[in-house]
């Protein structure tokens, strides 16, 4: 599966997308400008998607992604 096939299927399930994500992200006080703070491990992404947004690991890792940079919409 493709990175933007995660993130379509993430979309799909929760209406939210790659930025709205970020923007989680940030308000919870994971990242800032949409990457993720210094010291913020993928568990504790992980174990936040899984909670609010029932995503599982490799949905909750794809965002991960996001977040670190190493992916973006579109790979």
């Amino acid at each position: 599966m493709s990175f933007q096939a995660y993130l379509d299927t993430i979309q799909s399930k929760t209406g939210k997308g790659p930025e709205d994500f970020q923007e989680l992200a940030d308000q919870k006080g994971f990242s800032e400008g949409g990457k993720l703070k210094l010291g913020v491990k993928a568990g504790e992404i992980v174990e936040w998607l899984k909670a609010d947004y029932a995503l599982g690991h490799g949905h909750a890792m794809a965002i991960y992604a996001l977040l670190t940079g190493r992916k973006k919409p579109g790979d």
